[in-house]
């Protein structure tokens, strides 16, 4: 009776998963999307941190234990989902990690142990594992939910530093920052995020990538410019836009070239 109650409960709100949401800008999308009604699936590899979150954030949240990199939570997660809400409206791919060294590495640090002629192998891996693979992972398992939404959306947060065209260009700021661990793997995202929007489209299902800017998280040991609550402005954006655009790369400032 109790999952028959909670999935006629869920009938007509709109059903949220965002990955990495117990801090930074997935924590604001999912406070966002709360306020706006969303029953809201609160993805943290660590489930007390999770819980943490929802509290804080209020209104109709779930804290859930994933790990994007390990199959068996991502289809833990799927099977919940299914079993509590019936489908999702909604998958928010927030989950990244910027490096995979000691806890505190500065920017430079980190851009220096990005380089392509000295980057660890075993660190583009574990970079690209959450920030790639993981995406495909969660996208692949969520699809069976997302087809039994009217309105189904995916959002992939990326980097402008995943912009190729932004990058070659010998202005921009940036460029010495852009290296294969943590850069390449947005870009690399870009390109995911394009394969399942074109292949999509004829299902009318979103796919958009989205920047948040040069935010101040744990990402980047907090050296952004920008706060959090700016940064994740047009992330909330695009994913309550129900009826927007697919295949589109935005950030703070608008569109962006891919």
């Amino acid at each position: 009776m109790e999952n028959q109650t909670a999935s006629s409960s869920t009938k007509n709100q709109l059903i949220a998963l965002v990955t990495g949401a117990n801090q930074g800008v997935g924590f604001q999308i999912a406070k966002a999307l709360a306020e706006n009604g969303y029953t809201v699936y609160v993805g943290s590899r660590n489930l007390s941190n999770g819980e943490k979150a929802a509290a804080e954030i209020g209104g109709d949240t779930k804290a859930i234990q994933l790990d994007v990199t390990q199959s068996s939570t991502i289809n833990a997660v799927v099977t919940r989902i299914e079993r509590e809400s019936g489908r999702l409206d909604l998958l928010v791919n927030n989950a990244a990690i910027a490096h995979a060294g000691q806890p505190g590495r500065t920017l430079e640090d980190a851009t220096e142990a990005g380089k392509a002629t000295k980057a660890s192998l075993d660190e583009v891996r574990t970079v690209w594992e959450t920030n790639v693979f993981g995406v495909i992972a969660m996208t692949q398992a969520a699809l069976p939910l997302l087809r039994k939404s009217a309105a189904a959306r995916i959002v992939n947060v990326s980097s402008g530093l995943g912009s190729l065209t932004w990058i070659a260009d010998p202005a921009c700021w940036a460029r010495e920052h852009f290296g294969v661990v943590y850069a390449a793997s947005k870009t690399a995202l870009n390109a995911v995020t394009m394969a399942f929007a074109i292949e999509l489209e004829k299902e009318n299902i979103k796919v958009n990538a989205v920047s948040p800017g040069f935010t101040a998280t744990a990402l980047n040991n907090f050296q952004g410019t920008d706060t959090v609550e700016f940064g994740s402005l047009e992330p909330v954006r695009v994913a309550l836009e129900t009826d927007g655009p697919t295949a589109t790369f935005t950030g703070p400032d608008g569109s962006l070239p891919w």
